[in-house]
């Protein structure tokens, strides 16, 4: 009888160990599934970063590459400027290309170039009273100024400080591109937007323009080509 009654106590001991083995075992293999699920979440989250960081090198690398074009253009006429101002407008130049999709640096530096009567002096003013590398006259600078949120104080202090004046001259340029294409904006820009207007509506007539803005627009264009290539 006691024989029969320790069997049946080693069987239940055995069933015992054996259900908390394949409790144990269970665990253990639900551990190493998370760690697995864990390490592909790990891998997947490196392979991600590495894209972002790939791509912000390739960015950076672009960027510096356009900033060294736009620095070259400035040099071919400009060379008393200092290496932190052409690189400051450099870089502003660069980015106003990426906050307006209308505009590029070629264009933008074509249009400074004519402007500046391939100065690229800062502070240059022009017969008539504009100012600056984009030439901007007052009444309209004051105009864009209130737009950008930039306090106004003199022509003089706002239009000829070159990154001001890029910036304000850009958001101009890009308006009247939006308005009346590259060729249209251009003339606008340069001759007002009645003239553009009318010179569109006659399909480009250059009876419609002021004798300088007919010279204008080929001028630019020509130069745009040029910095493309």
């Amino acid at each position: 009888m006691k024989v029969i009654i320790l069997t049946h106590a080693i069987k239940r001991m055995t069933l015992v160990l054996l259900m908390a083995l394949i409790f144990v075992s269970m665990i253990n293999i639900s551990t190493n599934f998370e760690q697995v699920g864990t390490h592909e979440e790990q891998l997947r989250q490196l392979e991600q970063s590495a894209a972002s960081w790939t791509e912000t090198i390739s960015q950076d690398q672009m960027r510096q590459k356009v900033v060294s074009k736009i620095i070259t253009i400035i040099d071919a006429y400009n060379r008393k400027l200092s290496d932190k101002e052409k690189t400051a407008i450099a870089h502003e130049i660069y980015r106003m290309s990426l906050k307006y999709d209308n505009l590029d640096v070629d264009l933008i530096c074509a249009t400074i170039t004519h402007e500046s009567a391939r100065t690229w002096r800062p502070n240059v003013v022009s017969p008539v009273g504009a100012l600056g590398l984009m030439q901007i006259m007052p009444y309209t600078g004051m105009f864009l100024s209130e737009m950008e949120g930039v306090q106004w104080t003199t022509a003089e202090d706002i239009l000829c400080e070159p990154i001001t004046n890029v910036r304000l001259g850009c958001r101009y340029l890009s308006m009247l591109i939006a308005r009346y294409h590259v060729d249209g904006g251009l003339a606008a820009y340069n001759g007002g937007e009645r003239r553009a207007t009318r010179w569109l509506a006659s399909g480009r007539d250059d009876k419609y323009l002021a004798k300088e803005t007919r010279g204008y627009i080929p001028a630019v264009l020509k130069l745009y080509d040029r910095f493309r290539n």
